[in-house]
């Protein structure tokens, strides 16, 4: 069998999910009368309500006879996790470039991730059809990218195409023609992209993706490097380290034909496949052969930067809404997830009640929260700390610190440097970037840039567009000035009384609506000053049987604050929890008893 495997490289939004759409319907993978869903490879919920990739997927076409495995990469650094495994199983990229925004931090990424394997990519310019692309600046700054990615010679004369992947094609020129569809393209990758490098001797696989099926079992999903694999067949697993960690049978091989995963009977070198019967093998483990001795070189995965505490719900509405609220259930899906998803890391904490969770961003985090809380779970989540490391040479405390490039309207680049400048960024670079537009760079420490993002969208008016990246640990840059104003705190149990609320609007605005249930040290608004302030949204009209000589007054409410997910965990400080249910999103105090909050900020808790 011939075969082709490439990844497709792309920023957030910028097309690459819908040229694979348009890649399976042109090569004949679909029948002419299937119906097929929009953005086919976004299968997970969220990536279909977000419209962001994030859960790299394969698929596989066959055109002139030959196969070609695609992996659809995620876009998001934070779920960069799944990226560096993925380049590993294929011998070429296609680099996708929005034709107006050029390549983005997130491109970078993955595309320096990609010539440090030694992946010669094909660019592809889309969304060349948009009345603000600018096609041939962008070849200019995607080779500019590649060159300060230090990229070989070889990989610096890459070919170039143009075109539109919802209209469904591409060409060598960004007017056209239009009629060959996408062949070019695939032309392309059958001339470009070397055929699978296949070593000697016997089964060799790394372990690339992870999942688990409720009656297969773990698949382990990888690239056969060398030999062949058979159902039935008895093979091992090793670890990075060399060790044994378990041996089996191979239960079931699938391989990607079109959108669906078929069984086998043998697993070629050099084809995408996964396996099925073994219980320990994970990640950037060696699936072999009995007689292989030693363990296969895997990348190295980037360290989690931010971690939050996930804790049992023990507010007085605990358990009204969600029906998964024990610590056992808790730590059974969070270990579930940490077993497919290698940048997680969970701990759990002495007393069994909370655990640890540590990933790439908040971003990240959230999505786990939000696909956590749609399956019916209830928890109370801190806010998102950053995670520190100690210099060993010097014992200097170390951070995270991120690339953070801010593409903003002239008219609000002033308040978005003074912001970053009170959050410890250094300004790297600020240029034009087309339609009175400036690209500023920054290097900002991670804890600064926490809940950042609706700030921005507030202070630009919602034209700016933010995009983050792993930079560095670098000497901790001192203090960050948190939010300034204190929260109103409901002081006792019932549901929220319109008239109260009324009364009660010069103290700050609410988070809440009438008629909803509040209990003590829940947080129902932002005071207006610095400290927190106790109130009563309880309390109802005084009623006599005197009739009022003037006109009862109306009661009109200013329109709640709304608290999304991630706004949410941006909000809360140390001593405040964010409590999840299917239903709501709560924000409340760690102690709800106030003389135990008084007792506990004495002594500095």
């Amino acid at each position: 069998m011939k075969l082709r495997n490439i990844a497709i490289i792309a920023h957030v939004d910028h097309g690459k999910t819908t040229l694979v759409d348009e890649l399976l319907k042109q090569s004949g993978t679909y029948r002419e009368n299937q119906k097929v869903a929009e953005r086919v490879m976004d299968s997970n919920e969220l990536e279909k309500e977000r419209g962001i990739t994030i859960l790299a997927k394969a698929t596989s076409i066959v055109w002139k006879d030959v196969h070609i495995n695609i992996v659809d990469t995620p876009g998001h650094a934070d779920f960069g996790g799944e990226v560096e495994r993925i380049l590993n199983m294929v011998d070429g990229a296609i680099v996708l470039v929005d034709a107006a925004e050029g390549p983005m931090p997130q491109t970078k990424f993955v595309v320096g991730k990609a010539l440090k394997v030694g992946l010669r990519p094909i660019v592809a310019i889309n969304k060349v059809d948009r009345s603000d692309a600018r096609a041939q600046d962008v070849v200019n700054e995607v080779f500019d990218l590649f060159a300060a990615l230090d990229a070989t010679e070889e990989q610096l004369d890459f070919p170039i195409l143009y075109g539109s992947g919802r209209s469904g094609w591409m060409a060598y020129s960004p007017e056209g023609p239009q009629t060959d569809g996408m062949a070019p393209l695939l032309d392309l990758v059958l001339d470009h992209v070397p055929e699978p490098h296949v070593e000697e001797g016997p089964f060799r696989m790394i372990g690339t993706i992870l999942e688990a099926n409720p009656f297969l079992g773990r698949i382990i999903t990888g690239r056969i490097s060398s030999g062949s694999v058979k159902p039935n067949q008895a093979i091992k697993v090793l670890g990075q380290d060399g060790k044994l960690l378990e041996q089996g049978r191979v239960s079931k091989i699938l391989a990607f034909r079109g959108l669906e995963r078929q069984p086998i009977e043998i697993g070629e070198a050099g084809d995408i496949v996964a396996i099925a019967g073994l219980s320990k093998g994970t990640v950037a483990d060696t699936f072999c052969d009995p007689s292989v001795t030693e363990a296969m070189h895997a990348q190295p995965i980037d360290p989690p930067t931010v971690t939050m505490s996930f804790l049992v719900n023990d507010s007085p509405l605990a358990g009204t809404e969600g029906d998964k609220v024990t610590s056992r259930v808790i730590r059974d899906r969070l270990m579930k997830e940490a077993e497919g998803n290698v940048a997680l890391k969970i701990e759990e904490s002495a007393d069994k009640d909370s655990f640890f969770v540590s990933g790439r961003g908040e971003l990240q985090l959230a999505v786990l929260i939000e696909t956590m809380r749609r399956e019916g779970f209830e928890l109370a989540v801190s806010r998102p700390r950053v995670v520190m490391k100690k210099d060993e040479a010097t014992g200097e405390t170390l951070e995270p610190i991120e690339e953070v490039l801010i593409d903003v309207d002239e008219e609000y680049s002033g308040v978005v440097v003074q912001k970053m400048a009170e959050r410890k960024a250094e300004m790297a670079e600020m240029r034009p970037s087309g339609g009175n537009r400036l690209r500023l760079v920054f290097y900002a420490p991670t804890r600064g840039l926490i809940g950042y993002q609706s700030e921005l969208m507030t202070d630009t008016r919602g034209t700016a567009i933010m995009n983050r990246l792993f930079h560095e640990y670098a000497p901790h840059r001192g203090e960050i000035a948190g939010r300034r104003n204190g929260v109103l705190i409901s002081n006792d149990q019932g549901e929220s009384v319109a008239y109260a609320m009324w009364k009660l609007e010069d103290r700050g605005p609410m988070m809440i609506e009438p008629g909803v249930k509040v209990y003590r040290g829940m947080i129902i608004g932002e005071h207006t000053r610095e400290n927190d302030l106790e109130i009563n949204v309880l309390k109802g009209k005084q009623l006599t049987n005197i009739r009022a000589a003037g006109k009862d007054e109306a009661v009109k409410l200013t329109p709640p604050i709304r608290m999304t997910l991630e706004r949410a965990l941006a909000w809360i400080q140390d001593d405040e929890l964010m409590e999840v249910t299917p239903k709501s999103i709560r924000l409340r105090k760690v102690h709800l008893d106030p003389n135990d909050r008084k007792r506990f900020a004495k002594a500095g808790v």
